[in-house]
């Protein structure tokens, strides 16, 4: 839901205020980063797709209406669109690139060799979900969002969300083994 004061930003950003662009990317700018870093391969293309989504954002926003739904919905689908071109344009046109911290000169996202193959794993095994499971596992256990929250994202109900995170979860875990916790691996931590 749309908050009284995030509605005013939104409308001084849709009048061209970039003291509230500026704000409306530094609320979601994070979140939408690290939705994107769970579902592509490599730093760059997340640094890429994200400020694409908030290239769009700003293209977009003379035309954005305040429906009720979560500001940051319109964000999701945004990235998911960018993410789904992404992969589209893949297919057609294969890249070959240097390995990953070969031309930074460090492990993307600072992460350990265990985590980064573990990662890996995670997205792989991700990608082989449909893109709303992807999504509510994301925003569930990556950015920690309620079962309320999420519905409100996706546009479905509370007990439909619960009920296809159920569905996913039990999938993931099938598909990165049973001995294996899918929790473990979405929330960043052993446990």
């Amino acid at each position: 839901m749309v908050t009284p004061p995030e509605h005013r930003l939104i409308e001084r950003a849709q009048q061209g205020d970039p003291d509230a662009i500026a704000g409306l990317y530094r609320q979601y700018v994070q979140a939408i980063a690290r939705y994107i870093a769970y579902r592509v391969p490599d730093e760059a293309t997340v640094e890429d797709l994200t400020a694409d989504v908030f290239l769009r954002m700003v293209e977009g926003l003379p035309g954005y209406q305040v429906t009720g739904a979560p500001f940051e919905a319109w964000l999701y689908r945004i990235a998911a669109t960018r993410i789904a071109d992404f992969y589209r344009q893949r297919q057609r046109h294969p890249v070959e690139t240097l390995g990953e911290g070969v031309s930074s000169g460090h492990t993307p996202l600072d992460m350990t060799l265990q985590e980064r193959e573990e990662l890996d794993e995670l997205r792989a095994a991700l990608a082989q979900l449909g893109e709303e499971q992807q999504t509510i596992l994301i925003l569930r256990f990556v950015e920690r969002k309620s079962h309320e929250e999420v519905a409100g994202i996706v546009g479905k109900s509370v007990r439909a969300i619960a009920t296809a995170q159920h569905r996913a979860l039990k999938r993931l875990a099938e598909l990165l083994g049973t001995e294996k916790t899918s929790r473990h691996y979405l929330r960043g931590k052993r446990e």
